[in-house]
């Protein structure tokens, strides 16, 4: 029962799955492309049949030494060959540009609905359920469209193989006649039920063996995963493993992740040869098992050698369609893992957007400049409360700078992520700008791939003249980069921290936001240095309002409120500086 279950979860999963393109702005392009395929399969399925004929043919001349008509079929089967080989390889190419286009649009659908509402970073914080979903994007969208494509094509030409050639089968069978139980008994078109239960024997024991593959993969893909991106992450973070020696753990940590993944690859291997053997020789003594079967009938001359080789085509071509499952057990395991991967992957993606049922914030933006909080209560996973029934206002206007201060762990930086909005567990009332008016820095500032000046311009909703970044360059003290505007590299490994912070202010000179929120922006800046990104905002930026997380002292000067964040009481409290 549970099994019936699975395989009807499995094909609901499949249906969600591969609906939305077929009912997309594209599914016109996408209809004609598969009616295409199945024209041209079903070509080839005739071209079989009529290659099925030829065998009558040209092995009746053969056993009539009939000269003529043998070079005439000779003739016959290369036109027959030269047409199947054209329709095979057009419905080939077309399938594949069919996978192209869907995997396009499948592919940017995955990746609006990862970036939309800033799923990815939901995901990266509190969907504990997904990994790699990188992996999900990139590999396996690609799998499911070039399987799913594959199998139903599959199965339409083994449906149109088996139904075309089991009448052929059934007349060249005649009549199997035997003695049981006292009494005489026939059975016409004997060969169609032998095939038939040579099959489904067949596609049972495949199953029994290979059902657990499924699960493997399963597993397999994100072993897989896990040990790619436990590489990747020591390279992005060379510097600090290097200065720390840490080569021994590390490499402790991908032999650990390796031999999870050969041990459970191990076992795929061991399954798979047991489906090796099962396959062998299932598919050899199908070879055969047709010849014992007529063999007498073609000995008592009730047919000839045309007909004998006729008979074992259709047989191969009917067990062959029925035997469909039984030679795509393997690929259909890792396709029922591929949809369940994708299946959880957009599962999860809903369940992060609903963002905490428990909580709710009253998210109000505002024509109004300030930025004010009423009863606003901030909580980690877990129900841990960080901030409780918290009151403020921050007027925004020339010398209304904010310094945030607070005990590591107060929920400084969170309290950011909520006015941000990016982060879910929160309750209350936040009246606030709209989201273009905001800017905010991060300790470590992201850098895109690409040009420093891309970089410079990032998220690229402003443009600025080579001659504006050059100038800005050199007032945030990095003016020798001007010359690498157009190079194109990994730049959060080419600059160091601060090279990273001075860039950041470079950005926020461009955008001019009203309000600019700096997340110990410049705490791999020197004090001197800092000073001069400081009045460098004051003096282009001076109805920018700067809210600021630091702990030096030197930042007071900068600013003219303190808020400080009381760990142990959960509460804020305001005062001048």
């Amino acid at each position: 029962m549970n099994g019936l279950k699975n395989k009807g979860k499995f094909l609901r999963d499949v249906w969600h799955l591969t609906k939305s393109y077929w009912q997309s702005e594209e599914k016109r392009k996408a209809y004609v492309l598969l009616a295409t395929i199945v024209a041209l399969t079903l070509g080839v399925v005739y071209m079989l049949v009529q290659l099925n004929k030829w065998n009558n043919a040209f092995y009746n001349a053969l056993q009539n030494y009939q000269t003529e008509m043998i070079f005439d079929q000779l003739i016959r089967f290369s036109w027959l060959a030269v047409i199947y080989i054209i329709l095979a390889v057009y419905a080939f190419y077309l399938q594949q540009v069919l996978v192209v286009n869907w995997r396009r649009w499948l592919t940017n659908r995955y990746i609006d609905e990862w970036l939309k509402n800033k799923t990815y970073y939901r995901l990266q914080m509190f969907g504990s359920d997904t990994d790699n979903p990188d992996q999900r994007i990139s590999e396996d969208v690609r799998l499911f469209v070039e399987m799913t494509l594959k199998f139903s094509i599959g199965l339409l030409k083994a449906l149109c193989t088996f139904v075309s050639f089991v009448f052929i089968l059934y007349e060249l069978s005649g009549s199997l006649e035997f003695t049981f139980g006292g009494k005489v008994w026939h059975i016409n078109g004997y060969l169609v039920w032998v095939a038939l239960v040579y099959s489904v024997l067949g596609t049972w024991i495949t199953h029994v063996v290979g059902r657990k593959l499924v699960s493997l993969n399963f597993i397999q893909q994100r072993y897989e995963a896990d040990f790619r991106f436990s590489m990747m992450r020591m390279r992005e973070n060379a510097e600090s493993v290097a200065f720390y020696s840490g080569e021994q753990q590390e490499g402790g940590v991908f032999k650990k992740r390796f031999r999870l993944l050969l041990d459970n690859f191990w076992q795929i291997v061991q399954k798979q040869k047991q489906l090796v053997w099962l396959n062998s020789g299932y598919s050899q003594i199908a070879i055969i098992f047709p010849f014992v079967v007529v063999m007498p009938r073609y000995l008592r001359k009730e047919i000839t050698l045309g007909g004998l080789m006729q008979v074992a085509s259709a047989f191969g071509r009917v067990q062959d369609s029925l035997s469909y499952f039984v030679d795509m057990y393997a690929s259909l395991a890792e396709w029922r893992a591929v949809v369940e991967r994708l299946t959880g992957f957009g599962l999860h993606m809903r369940e992060v957007k609903q963002e905490n049922p428990q909580l709710y914030l009253d998210r109000v933006v505002s024509s109004d400049a300030a930025i004010a909080a009423s009863k606003l209560q901030v909580e980690l996973p877990g129900d841990k409360v960080l901030l409780a029934d918290v009151n403020f206002t921050l007027e925004h206007g020339p010398h209304k700078n904010i310094l945030i201060k607070g005990a590591s762990g107060s929920g400084k930086s969170t309290l950011l992520r909520a006015i941000s909005g990016i982060w879910p567990y929160v309750r209350g009332t936040l009246t606030i700008p709209s989201a273009e008016k905001l800017m905010f820095i991060p300790q470590k500032p992201y850098l895109p791939l690409g040009t420093l000046r891309e970089a410079l311009l990032y998220p690229g909703t402003r443009q600025k003249t080579d001659e504006e970044l050059v100038m800005l360059l050199e007032q945030c003290r990095i003016g020798y980069l001007a010359k690498d505007l157009y190079v194109e590299a990994d730049w959060s490994h080419v600059l160091s921290g601060g090279e990273q912070q001075r860039l950041a202010f470079v950005r926020a000179l461009i955008y001019q936001p009203e309000w600019l929120f700096l997340d110990e922006a410049t705490s791999a800046l020197d004090e001197a240095t800092e000073a001069v990104m400081y009045k460098l905002v004051e003096q282009l930026m001076p109805t920018t309002t700067v809210v600021s997380i630091g702990h030096r002292s030197t930042l007071n000067s900068f600013h003219q409120i303190e808020m400080f964040i009381d760990k142990e009481r959960q509460s804020v409290t305001e005062r001048m500086l």
